[in-house]
């Protein structure tokens, strides 16, 4: 039971620092807390205020009880919402979960947004005018060339995750890439998968020859996690790797790492980077002077 609480404890107060004043203690003795989720938009549409009650023997033998409020809610949608954390919960048993559950709140927040927005758009009918006409005819003819440039994407290689104290690290390599619409598409891609998609943080960086030699384009992103993107960016940058996209997936288990954390992301991320050939080992550097051919490893290939 100690080590329950103690849980709890680390797993709230990483909640509070995530969330900030969206994070609402109701009651430490009870351990019910409370959160306002909303789709993440400047001026929300939508918001759900979720409320959990904590037992004493989650999360070893027990899921978190929560009370969904939301006056715009129809029945349909908060039984299938329900259901859903409901499996969440079953599918995590043992673990730590209170961040997966908001982050599912607010993923279908994030989805009837932009159902509603469709359907707004739609409503405003069809172009009229010749200019507008012309826009909606160049506006399909980039996504049917957005499209091929997606079909020529090269497959993501997904390198091994680490994991400490409950959190996995995992890195993801596209190489070549050539454009930044490319990293976009990589992006979107990568996303599709759910587990991926879910992840606490995902940080991102690449680098792309330009159009002279001497020309560099690259940019990073740290994804909430601050100043990891930048570190991510050096490391390709001491290597000189050109033409890359590497993006470390970190899934937050609880228990905060401190600095670790960076050392982790940078571990993961060379690690990839090595299995791809852009790190040369000894032993890649003594087989080429037998052989004069390099070392390749089968890799985990995304689908």
């Amino acid at each position: 039971m100690d080590d329950n609480l103690t849980q709890q404890a680390d797993e709230v107060e990483a909640l509070s620092a995530i969330y900030g004043d969206e994070w609402c203690v109701l009651d430490e003795a009870s351990r019910t807390y409370c959160i306002a989720v909303t789709d993440g938009q400047t001026k929300p549409t939508w918001k759900v205020c979720l409320q959990i009650l904590l037992p004493a023997d989650y999360p070893s033998d027990a899921t978190p009880l929560f009370e969904l409020n939301a006056p715009w809610l129809k029945d349909t949608e908060r039984y299938s919402l329900s259901e859903s954390l409901d499996q969440l919960c079953c599918e995590n048993a043992g673990e730590c979960v209170l961040y997966l559950l908001v982050e599912r709140i607010r993923e279908f927040l994030v989805d009837k947004s932009n159902a509603h927005q469709r359907k707004e758009e739609t409503s405003m009918g069809s172009p009229s005018s010749s200019s507008d006409i012309q826009y909606a005819i160049d506006l399909a003819m980039k996504e049917s060339a957005d499209s091929q440039l997606f079909d020529e994407l090269p497959v993501i290689q997904h390198g091994d995750p680490i994991t400490d104290r409950r959190s996995t690290f995992q890195a993801h390599l596209v190489t070549p890439i050539v454009t930044t619409e490319q990293v976009k598409r990589v992006l979107r891609k990568l996303y599709e998968n759910k587990k991926i998609a879910n992840a606490t943080h995902n940080i991102s960086a690449y680098r792309i020859c330009g159009e002279s030699s001497d020309s560099m384009i690259q940019d990073c992103d740290d994804d909430g996690e601050t100043a990891a993107g930048g570190r991510l960016l050096h490391l390709l940058q001491i290597l000189d790797a050109r033409n890359v996209l590497v993006v470390v997936s970190r899934w937050y288990g609880g228990i905060l790492l401190g600095p670790d954390r960076f050392k982790h992301i940078n571990n993961a991320a060379r690690n990839v980077l090595q299995y791809a050939g852009f790190i040369e080992t000894k032993e890649s550097k003594s087989s080429k002077e037998k052989t004069g051919t390099g070392k390749t490893k089968n890799w985990k290939k995304g689908k």
